[in-house]
Protein backbone atom coordinates (compact mmCIF):
# COMPACT_ATOMS: atom_id res chain seq x y z
CA UNK A 1 0.00 0.00 0.00
CA UNK A 2 2.52 2.57 0.85
CA UNK A 3 4.75 1.89 -2.61
CA UNK A 4 1.82 2.46 -4.23
CA UNK A 5 1.08 5.89 -2.58
CA UNK A 6 4.30 7.08 -3.28
CA UNK A 7 3.95 6.26 -6.54
CA UNK A 8 0.85 8.33 -6.86
CA UNK A 9 2.63 11.14 -5.46
CA UNK A 10 5.29 10.87 -7.62
CA UNK A 11 2.96 11.02 -10.68
CA UNK A 12 0.93 13.77 -9.15
CA UNK A 13 3.98 15.70 -9.49
CA UNK A 14 4.89 15.07 -12.60
CA UNK A 15 1.44 15.62 -14.02
CA UNK A 16 1.86 19.31 -12.50
CA UNK A 17 4.86 19.85 -13.27
CA UNK A 18 4.77 18.43 -16.83
CA UNK A 19 2.73 21.64 -18.62
CA UNK A 20 5.73 23.91 -17.00
CA UNK A 21 8.19 22.32 -18.17
CA UNK A 22 6.50 22.48 -21.58
CA UNK A 23 6.13 26.01 -21.16
CA UNK A 24 9.57 26.61 -20.78
CA UNK A 25 11.12 24.72 -22.96
CA UNK A 26 8.61 26.02 -25.81
CA UNK A 27 9.10 29.57 -24.66
CA UNK A 28 13.30 29.06 -24.54
CA UNK A 29 13.04 27.45 -28.39
CA UNK A 30 10.52 30.77 -29.54
CA UNK A 31 13.27 32.89 -28.26
CA UNK A 32 15.08 34.81 -31.17
CA UNK A 33 18.77 33.24 -31.37
CA UNK A 34 21.03 36.09 -31.58
CA UNK A 35 24.99 35.33 -32.46
CA UNK A 36 27.52 37.63 -31.08
CA UNK A 37 30.73 37.70 -32.90
CA UNK A 38 33.56 38.36 -30.60
CA UNK A 39 34.62 41.94 -29.84
CA UNK A 40 37.15 43.38 -31.70
CA UNK A 41 40.10 46.22 -30.17
CA UNK A 42 40.99 48.64 -32.42
CA UNK A 43 41.94 51.12 -29.44
CA UNK A 44 45.40 51.24 -28.38
CA UNK A 45 44.29 50.12 -24.68
CA UNK A 46 44.05 46.51 -24.05
CA UNK A 47 40.33 45.22 -23.30
CA UNK A 48 39.42 41.99 -22.48
CA UNK A 49 37.27 41.35 -25.41
CA UNK A 50 35.87 37.70 -24.52
CA UNK A 51 35.14 39.38 -21.00
CA UNK A 52 32.78 42.48 -23.26
CA UNK A 53 31.53 39.78 -25.48
CA UNK A 54 30.25 37.42 -22.71
CA UNK A 55 28.70 40.34 -21.43
CA UNK A 56 26.68 41.31 -24.46
CA UNK A 57 25.64 37.45 -24.94
CA UNK A 58 24.47 37.63 -21.06
CA UNK A 59 22.70 40.79 -21.46
CA UNK A 60 20.97 39.74 -24.05
CA UNK A 61 19.46 36.90 -23.07
CA UNK A 62 18.06 39.12 -19.44
CA UNK A 63 16.21 40.64 -22.15
CA UNK A 64 14.54 37.39 -23.46
CA UNK A 65 16.84 37.28 -26.46
CA UNK A 66 18.60 34.21 -26.41
CA UNK A 67 22.40 35.24 -27.09
CA UNK A 68 25.10 32.89 -28.05
CA UNK A 69 28.83 33.71 -27.98
CA UNK A 70 30.60 32.87 -31.35
CA UNK A 71 34.07 32.07 -32.17
CA UNK A 72 35.31 34.37 -35.05
CA UNK A 73 35.64 37.79 -34.67
CA UNK A 74 34.04 40.81 -35.40
CA UNK A 75 35.63 42.24 -38.41
CA UNK A 76 38.93 44.87 -37.96
CA UNK A 77 37.45 46.92 -40.91
CA UNK A 78 36.24 50.55 -40.34
CA UNK A 79 32.71 49.42 -41.99
CA UNK A 80 31.52 46.99 -40.12
CA UNK A 81 30.25 43.56 -41.89
CA UNK A 82 30.26 39.91 -41.51
CA UNK A 83 33.17 38.00 -42.42
CA UNK A 84 33.35 34.63 -44.23
CA UNK A 85 33.91 33.01 -40.94
CA UNK A 86 30.70 35.39 -39.23
CA UNK A 87 28.96 33.57 -41.95
CA UNK A 88 30.05 30.20 -41.92
CA UNK A 89 28.67 29.99 -37.81
CA UNK A 90 25.91 31.84 -37.81
CA UNK A 91 24.61 29.60 -40.40
CA UNK A 92 26.17 26.13 -38.31
CA UNK A 93 24.55 27.62 -35.31
CA UNK A 94 21.21 28.51 -36.80
CA UNK A 95 20.86 32.40 -35.47
CA UNK A 96 18.21 34.92 -36.32
CA UNK A 97 20.75 37.78 -35.94
CA UNK A 98 24.40 38.30 -35.84
CA UNK A 99 26.44 41.01 -33.71
CA UNK A 100 29.19 42.82 -34.71
CA UNK A 101 31.11 44.93 -31.85
CA UNK A 102 34.01 46.96 -31.95
CA UNK A 103 35.97 49.39 -29.87
CA UNK A 104 38.12 51.70 -31.21
CA UNK A 105 39.32 55.28 -29.97
CA UNK A 106 38.43 58.60 -32.07
CA UNK A 107 41.91 60.03 -31.53
CA UNK A 108 43.66 57.12 -32.66
CA UNK A 109 41.78 57.49 -36.39
CA UNK A 110 40.15 61.16 -36.82
CA UNK A 111 39.70 60.90 -40.46
CA UNK A 112 37.25 58.26 -40.02
CA UNK A 113 35.02 60.58 -37.97
CA UNK A 114 32.29 61.56 -39.08
CA UNK A 115 31.51 64.72 -36.97
CA UNK A 116 33.62 66.45 -34.59
CA UNK A 117 32.45 65.36 -30.78
CA UNK A 118 31.13 68.73 -29.03
CA UNK A 119 32.91 69.41 -26.27
CA UNK A 120 31.71 72.15 -23.84
CA UNK A 121 34.13 73.34 -21.33
CA UNK A 122 37.04 71.00 -21.86
CA UNK A 123 37.61 67.30 -21.15
CA UNK A 124 35.89 66.46 -17.69
CA UNK A 125 38.50 65.01 -14.96
CA UNK A 126 38.17 61.65 -13.62
CA UNK A 127 37.05 61.06 -9.93
CA UNK A 128 37.65 57.56 -10.62
CA UNK A 129 38.70 55.54 -6.88
CA UNK A 130 40.48 53.25 -9.67
CA UNK A 131 43.20 55.80 -10.86
CA UNK A 132 46.53 55.00 -10.77
CA UNK A 133 47.83 58.08 -8.52
CA UNK A 134 44.21 57.38 -6.26
CA UNK A 135 43.63 61.39 -7.13
CA UNK A 136 47.10 62.52 -5.45
CA UNK A 137 48.29 64.07 -8.28
CA UNK A 138 45.23 65.88 -9.86
CA UNK A 139 42.49 65.20 -11.83
CA UNK A 140 43.36 62.42 -14.00
CA UNK A 141 41.76 63.12 -17.64
CA UNK A 142 40.22 60.80 -19.86
CA UNK A 143 39.73 60.49 -23.64
CA UNK A 144 36.65 58.53 -25.05
CA UNK A 145 36.63 55.24 -26.58
CA UNK A 146 33.90 54.65 -29.30
CA UNK A 147 31.72 51.31 -29.15
CA UNK A 148 30.24 50.42 -32.79
CA UNK A 149 28.01 48.14 -33.03
CA UNK A 150 25.74 46.68 -35.94
CA UNK A 151 23.09 43.97 -36.58
CA UNK A 152 22.59 41.48 -39.47
CA UNK A 153 20.48 38.63 -40.71
CA UNK A 154 21.62 35.67 -41.98
CA UNK A 155 22.89 35.89 -45.75
CA UNK A 156 22.37 40.05 -45.61
CA UNK A 157 25.41 42.39 -46.56
CA UNK A 158 22.90 45.32 -45.42
CA UNK A 159 22.63 45.74 -41.70
CA UNK A 160 19.28 45.57 -39.88
CA UNK A 161 20.79 48.14 -37.12
CA UNK A 162 23.63 50.21 -36.78
CA UNK A 163 24.72 52.42 -34.03
CA UNK A 164 27.79 53.86 -31.55
CA UNK A 165 28.14 54.44 -28.11
CA UNK A 166 30.86 56.46 -26.43
CA UNK A 167 32.45 55.10 -23.11
CA UNK A 168 34.55 56.82 -21.00
CA UNK A 169 36.84 54.36 -19.38
CA UNK A 170 38.26 54.31 -16.27
CA UNK A 171 41.80 52.89 -14.82
CA UNK A 172 40.47 49.44 -15.07
CA UNK A 173 39.23 50.04 -18.98
CA UNK A 174 37.56 46.22 -19.27
CA UNK A 175 35.73 46.42 -16.21
CA UNK A 176 34.72 50.48 -16.90
CA UNK A 177 33.33 49.46 -20.86
CA UNK A 178 30.55 47.40 -18.52
CA UNK A 179 27.69 49.91 -18.75
CA UNK A 180 28.53 50.29 -22.54
CA UNK A 181 28.04 47.16 -23.32
CA UNK A 182 25.00 46.93 -21.64
CA UNK A 183 23.80 50.05 -23.48
CA UNK A 184 24.68 48.54 -26.47
CA UNK A 185 22.36 45.45 -25.67
CA UNK A 186 19.43 48.01 -24.93
CA UNK A 187 19.31 49.30 -28.00
CA UNK A 188 19.41 45.93 -30.25
CA UNK A 189 16.60 44.70 -27.57
CA UNK A 190 14.51 47.54 -27.94
CA UNK A 191 15.31 47.28 -31.74
CA UNK A 192 14.61 43.85 -32.48
CA UNK A 193 11.56 43.75 -30.36
CA UNK A 194 10.18 45.76 -32.54
CA UNK A 195 10.68 43.18 -35.74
Amino acid sequence: MRSCSSFSLSAWILFLALPSLLWAQSSTESRVKVCVAMVNNRAARSLYVERLTERLAHDLNDSKLSGIVMDSTTTSDRDLHPTLQNSEELKSRECDYLVLTQVTDPKSHPAEMGIPPISIGGKAPSVDASDPMGGQSGPQHRDNLEVNFAVFRPGSPKSVMNARVLDQPSGNVSDSMMPAMDREVNRIAHELKKK
